[in-house]
């Protein structure tokens, strides 16, 4: 087995131990690898493997690996995703959407306003989760918990939106659990008045089995597979 995946199964493995501990179920988690700061051939290299979800969060590096990944799989049949989790540019989503299947990161008014009129004339709506700012600075990236509601009727409202639930990253400056709890408070709010946007994306390579133990659904994991970025 190559080094990639052996870390790959490496980290299934934990995954599937965490979720047991946690009294889930495998089904219930997405893994999505981060492959930001790495070629499409590692992507390549990942979709032989198994892997079908992918994140990356600059649209200047991500859009043309997804084209070149694309070129390289035509006709074989693969059924991928692309997750985009890193704050967007409102001049970006055009372009980001050309190839994101699900934006995880709608954090600001601004970008919601943009996502909204970029998604006008689709067919299908595109899957997008709200994330939490769960720092003291309201000049964070994310909406406060406190206001999360009131945004989540916008996203609702607007018909070519699909709303999963929430999206945090627990900061480096406390036990993550304690982040983990306010995500799940949040999800269990929002569940509240939008039953079917019960999901959770939050979890790393430093504390995907914390955010498990707390409801996560979907893991953004990128170093623990990937190993070292190439910068």
């Amino acid at each position: 087995m190559s080094s990639l995946g052996q870390r790959l199964a490496d980290i299934e493995s934990r995954i599937d131990a965490a979720t047991s501990k946690a009294g889930r179920q495998r089904s219930e988690i997405e893994l999505i690898v981060v492959s930001k700061n790495h070629p499409a051939q590692m992507v390549l290299d990942l979709l032989e493997l198994g892997v079908r979800s992918f994140g990356e969060n600059r649209d200047q590096e991500a859009k043309p690996k997804s084209e070149e990944v694309a070129a390289q799989v035509a006709g074989k049949g693969y059924d991928y995703s692309w997750h985009f989790i890193g704050q967007l540019q409102s001049n970006k989503v055009r372009s980001a959407l050309s190839y994101a299947n699900v934006v995880h990161s709608v954090d600001r008014q601004s970008l919601l306003d943009a996502i909204i009129k970029a998604t006008s004339e689709r067919e299908t709506p595109l899957d997008v989760f709200i994330q939490l700012n769960l720092t003291d600075d309201p000049g964070r990236g994310g909406i406060e918990p406190k206001n999360l509601l009131a945004f989540a009727e916008q996203v609702l409202a607007a018909p070519k939106l699909n709303l999963l639930g929430v999206m945090g990253v627990a900061s480096l400056d406390r036990a993550p659990e304690v982040d983990f709890e306010t995500i799940q408070q949040a999800s269990q709010a929002l569940i509240g008045v939008a039953p079917q946007a019960k999901f959770i994306s939050a979890g790393m390579s430093e504390d995907f089995e914390a955010a498990i133990a707390f409801g996560a659904t979907h893991l953004r994991i990128g170093s623990a597979i990937t190993g070292k970025r190439q910068y």
